[in-house]
């Protein structure tokens, strides 16, 4: 769209939408009450719509603008089940889960735990960013007496549980040894590569799953499903001290009795619950919470194993669940009492299974993804459970997910093997069907019809097709906005208003950006730091170079033999060449300076950070090659998705 029209603003609900929202209202089960009550247990403080800012004076936190979350009534523009969720999710504050056991919730998606050990306290988790995690911090000192922090856990590698490091510990303690730093196997280098390796494209497909850019209101945003949404200040990371590597590992941290149990390769690649037996309460990190989770997360993941997933579940159920007197997560909030928290786990443990069992087992009938999908019902008791809807992940997309796990992408239909990519298809689709004004007119007779998905696949092809069709842009993001008001799922409803408010209004306008944040930087290996240069690579703009490069890196003793040929970058970490063409001391932190942004190789040499030998110049050859990834690539029309020196 052009800067000067004016932003479009979301539309009312359909006819149709208030007619599916009423339908789907009759088979809740409203009389179920408990997460209302279970959301507010516990409640010392609430920390209401206080603003969070950064140094800079931005707001990076607030809930103000989800005033509108009141009563038991939705709006036509939300679905029933979703807007339950989103009023539990505004419970926030200070809230005591046992004796010595505490949690602040409401000021990120993720909670922090807080136990208060013999001399200090141990804290499960630090948010997203440092700000919010030094808030939630004070907070707590509000209404219970000052100790230090003695140790910080960290339960799994994403980045909404660590984030907030140094808003909890100084790193200068955490290296005398005066705070300990607990983590599963894996952390830093999944934590790491998740957030690098693909961290742009995840970046901006984020943007869909959890809506920052869409303002709080019954129209756009009213939850990101896990909590309301994800702080945006400085994200940090300090490195753990000790490393969980054993299946069941026990620890006494400062008086508190902590039993890890490793669970990998489920929610997240590295994460771990823990069982407080002085306390019998048992944290189930993000393994089981008030929704059904992700296998595949719309910003994209590793898919993520349903079977594994259950038997983590299962597991810690048989463990635990007589011994423990409370179940609390790193989201939403507790359960109490053996009778529900056996309902609670069953449910989740069963959730999961039945989520791969009967995907496979339907797959094995020859059922595609997407059949699986349109057809596929939880059972009664799960759909019953409100603990069990499809509040965060979502029933479609996650049978989708046990499928590519299996299968992968490839529907077996061979016609399907090399299908045209989207703009020429879209153009000869527009040409069988008669053109563009041909389809508006059928598309808006099934709009009126309430068919939204079809409307909203043929309209966004013809966008495609014709980028500049604002017809079809209009009626595309008509329909999806539709599809939005009726999802149950808040990222799947987030997902949809994000690209009906793109089709209207184009694309954030966000500068491109290749600078990695600082402790993400220094977290990374040689190995990692080489093979994001690699990815960085442009085929193209490297077609018929070859050099050999030496790398030493006079702080750390590490080397590294580069070699540049066939529009490859290969690194051999600890090796040098017989003969290279080139070869560059420095130090890792001028490497680490680099990769942030805040210098280029030319000017590293320039300033004497990087001394060369033999072709010098290469270096400077090299960086050319590299590419810069843009923060807000189109995604709702062609765009320029073809990088500059692409091989054609």
């Amino acid at each position: 769209m052009t800067p000067d029209q004016p932003p479009v603003a979301p539309a009312d609900a359909t006819p149709a939408t208030r007619t599916l929202q009423q339908a789907v209202l009759a088979t809740l089960p409203l009389a179920d009450r408990r997460m209302f009550d279970e959301a507010r247990a516990g409640l010392i403080a609430e920390w209401g719509d206080r603003p969070v800012a950064d140094a800079g004076g931005r707001t990076i936190w607030s809930l103000a603008g989800f005033s509108f979350l009141k009563g038991d009534a939705a709006p036509d523009t939300v679905h029933p089940a979703l807007w339950r969720l989103a009023c539990c999710n505004m419970a926030n504050g200070l809230f005591k889960v046992a004796d010595r056991i505490y949690q602040v919730r409401g000021l990120d998606i993720s909670n922090m735990t807080i136990i208060e050990g013999d001399t200090g306290l141990v804290v499960i988790d630090a948010l997203t960013c440092v700000e919010v995690a030094q808030a939630a911090l004070a907070f707590y000192f509000e209404h219970r007496p000052r100790r230090p922090v003695v140790a910080l856990i960290y339960t799994h590698t994403h980045v909404d549980h660590f984030g907030g490091a140094r808003g909890v510990v100084d790193e200068a303690d955490v290296q005398a040894g005066r705070v300990a730093v607990y983590a599963p196997a894996g952390f830093v280098e999944e934590a790491v590569s998740e957030n690098v390796t693909a961290g742009p494209a995840m970046l901006r497909r984020a943007h869909f799953q959890f809506g920052p850019m869409l303002r709080p209101g019954p129209r756009t945003l009213v939850d990101a499903g896990l909590g309301k949404g994800v702080s945006r200040g400085t994200v940090s990371l300090v490195a753990p001290t000790v490393v969980i590597r054993e299946p069941v590992e026990r620890h006494c941290i400062d008086g508190v009795e902590c039993e890890f149990v490793l669970t990998p390769g489920a929610e997240a690649p590295a994460e771990m619950i823990v069982w407080h037996p002085g306390f019998r309460v048992l944290n189930m990190a993000e393994i089981a919470c008030h929704t059904m989770h992700n296998l595949l997360p719309l910003r994209g993941a590793q898919v993520r194993d349903a079977l594994l997933w259950s038997k983590h579940i299962a597991g810690a159920l048989d463990r635990y669940g007589e011994m423990a007197d409370v179940v609390v997560a790193q989201h939403h909030w507790p359960v109490r009492g053996r009778v529900r928290i056996a309902e609670f786990l069953g449910h989740q443990r069963d959730l999961y299974r039945y989520l791969h069992d009967q995907t496979v087992r339907r797959m094995n009938h020859g059922q595609t993804a997407r059949e699986i999908a349109e057809d596929l019902r939880l059972p009664p008791a799960l759909d019953a459970d409100w603990s069990a809807r499809a509040f965060y992940g979502g029933l479609k997309h996650n049978v989708k997910a046990v499928v590519q796990r299996y299968l992968g992408w490839y529907d077996g239909h061979p016609a399907h093997l090399d299908p045209l990519p989207p703009v020429a298809e879209a153009r000869k689709l527009v040409e069988y069907m008669g053109g563009a004004e041909a389809i508006l007119a059928r598309a808006r007779g099934d709009y009126a019809r309430g068919e939204y998905r079809w409307v909203a696949d043929i309209a966004s092809r013809l966008v495609f097709a014709e980028p500049g069709n604002r017809d079809a842009r209009m009626l595309a993001a008509d329909a999806l906005e539709q599809l939005g008001y009726q999802n149950e799922s808040s990222t799947m409803r987030n997902a949809y208003l994000q690209g009906a408010a793109e089709l209207r209004n184009g694309p954030p306008r966000m500068p491109v950006g290749m600078a990695q944040r600082l402790d993400m930087v220094r977290a990374m290996s040689l190995a990692m730091v080489f093979d994001q240069m690699a990815v960085r690579l442009d085929a193209g703009r490297a077609h018929g170079h070859h050099m050999r490069l030496d790398w030493r890196f006079t702080d750390t003793g590490e080397t590294v033999a580069m070699e540049l040929v066939n529009g490859v970058l290969h690194a051999a970490i600890g090796r040098l060449h017989a003969s290279p063409d080139a070869a560059y001391e420095l130090a890792r932190t001028t490497l680490d300076d680099v990769l942030l942004g805040r210098m280029s190789f030319g000017q590293a040499v320039d300033d004497g950070r990087i001394l060369a030998r033999g072709e010098g110049r290469l270096l400077g050859e090299l960086e050319t090659m590299l590419d810069r990834f843009p923060n807000a690539f189109p995604i709702l029309e062609p765009g320029s998705r073809q990088p500059d020196g692409a091989l054609a």
